[in-house]
């Protein structure tokens, strides 16, 4: 359990979020049921699923719902991740056509013990979506492959929409908060992918972690350095005692001001507010690029 006498205590009352039952949020969770797919939405414990769901949208979590990473951010499962399904990419494009969206998210967990890191699999889910000729922009939220461009190259290859990687951090929590990644390893990814051009690139990052506002205007500058078009910015929400502890709120109107920094760094769209996260409203964000 990580500990920290300085984290913060009850939540603000903006961090409020309205429970939904609506029957289009019912929907999309039988459909997902019967289709055998996860969702970050679900897995990740979004704040903003209800929302999400309602109007008929959904962030697919491919390659199982185990990731064989352990953040101490994370609300993913850590475990043994199970064989890859061959049926997956079509199930995700039937969903896709069923619940007729615009925008399709793609996420998975991270697939170290695959050798190109789940890569391929990418690719095929992107090609089965286009495959249904409907016009679908596809955004991709990539694990960093290890550093492995090649990899890399494979899911720019089948020419995703918004290429998508989180930073998530300042580099100096990346020891506690993602022992396994590296900060310098995910800029690189990022700019491999923008030195392509064929995709728009994203990046995320959470605040509230114990990281300064001189830490994360540093960040926003290395990510507009390697090339990041589109940024979103959240609070961090610690999922459970057991996970690394929300050190500080920031208000909304910190959002704000995190956003104009951004900006005038030179990073085109900036979505940053409280309950912001990597694929919330990611279809606005990519028609403001």
């Amino acid at each position: 359990m990580i500990t920290n006498s300085k984290h913060a205590h009850a939540k603000p009352p903006w961090l409020k979020v309205r429970a939904c039952g609506n029957r289009k949020y019912l929907e999309v969770q039988s459909l997902l049921r019967e289709h055998h797919l996860h969702t970050v939405c679900q897995e990740a414990n979004c704040p903003n699923r209800g929302e999400c769901f309602s109007s008929g949208t959904a962030t697919f979590l491919i390659m199982g719902p185990n990731c064989t990473r352990n953040c101490a951010f994370c609300n993913v499962t850590h475990g043994k991740a199970a064989p890859l399904s061959d049926d997956e990419p079509a199930q995700v494009a039937r969903t896709v056509d069923i619940l007729k969206l615009k925008h399709a998210v793609v996420t998975s967990v991270t697939r170290d013990d695959l050798p190109d890191g789940g890569a391929r699999r990418f690719a095929e889910v992107i090609a089965a979506i286009r495959d249904l000729e409907q016009g679908v922009t596809i955004e991709v939220l990539t694990p960093d492959f290890r550093g492995r461009m090649e990899h890399v190259q494979v899911v720019l290859d089948a020419e995703p929409d918004v290429f998508n990687h989180n930073v998530e951090t300042a580099p100096r929590l990346y020891r506690e908060v993602r022992p396994a990644a590296d900060y310098r390893q995910s800029l690189a990814v990022l700019k491999y992918a923008a030195d392509d051009g064929r995709a728009a690139v994203k990046s995320g990052l959470m605040v509230g972690l114990g990281e300064t506002i001189e830490e994360l205007h540093s960040v926003f500058s290395d990510l507009h350095s390697a090339g990041v078009e589109l940024l979103t910015i959240g609070q961090y929400l610690s999922p459970s005692k057991e996970h690394h502890p929300v050190i500080r709120y920031y208000h909304p109107t910190e959002f704000d001001e995190l956003a104009d920094a951004a900006r005038k760094i030179g990073i085109k769209s900036v979505f940053s507010g409280p309950l912001v996260r990597s694929s919330y409203h990611a279809r606005e964000q990519f028609a403001q690029k």
